[in-house]
């Protein structure tokens, strides 16, 4: 007796579903315990600052919108406004949480962002840089792939502009997620996932884990393909 043949399973769309679960899953498992001092930048509807304040840490989300919480935590409070204008104490963070935010700094008609500034990314990287202490971790996601701007969306980030946005900064731990024909996100490597062509709503995610350049006692760093 012969077996059924298995179901044709097509080819999808690609698109970004499920994105926020692999960032937000992938800056949970790679966050250090506290104590210390965090800084989740762009923490939107993450609850990457819940995490980190249950981890020991005292947090501080900072938002170009308005942030709340339906709970109370004494080591988590949410500041609303610009990163670059808000007056922060240099050299005072542990633990810097980067998920999918810098890629839209300077990028007018999303985020209340008024503005046009296309280093603005740049600028954020080295500010969120000096706000480390020399120790810090830095945790960032963004979207890699071909270099583009889709504007009023977003920056993606490839083999021209993410050297740039890395300047000052070791990589101790780097990697990337890409959709596959079916629309599954699965592990790809780096070079990879950066030349891969790219469009407003479908680019790999790039995750790393930095240091500053200048770390006392720096982890190895990762080769990277430029």
């Amino acid at each position: 007796m012969s077996l059924p043949a298995a179901p044709v399973v097509e080819p999808l769309k690609l698109d970004l579903s499920g994105d926020r679960a692999i960032e937000w899953s992938w800056m949970a498992a790679n966050m250090p315990d506290g104590p210390g001092y965090a800084l989740d930048f762009g923490p939107g509807g993450s609850q990457l600052s819940t995490i980190a304040a249950m981890k020991g840490y005292e947090v501080t989300g900072v938002d170009m919108l308005e942030v709340t919480r339906p709970f109370i935590l004494p080591n988590l409070r949410f500041l609303r406004g610009d990163l670059l204008s808000l007056q922060l104490q240099p050299g005072s963070f542990d633990l810097v949480m980067n998920c999918s935010t810098v890629e839209h700094s300077g990028i007018t008609g999303r985020y209340e962002i008024t503005q046009e500034d296309e280093d603005a990314d740049l600028k954020a990287m080295q500010h969120l840089r000096s706000l480390m202490k020399p120790t810090a971790t830095h945790l960032i996601t963004i979207p890699v792939g071909q270099d583009a701007v889709w504007r009023p969306l977003h920056r993606i980030y490839g083999l021209e502009r993410l050297p740039k946005l890395l300047a000052g900064y070791r990589v101790a731990l780097a990697g990337a997620w890409v959709k596959d024909r079916y629309n599954r996100w699965e592990k790809s490597d780096l070079e990879v996932a950066l030349k891969r062509p790219t469009a407003p709503q479908v680019y790999g995610l790039g995750t790393f884990a930095l240091q500053r350049d200048d770390h006392p006692a720096p982890a190895k760093e990762v080769k990277l393909p430029w």
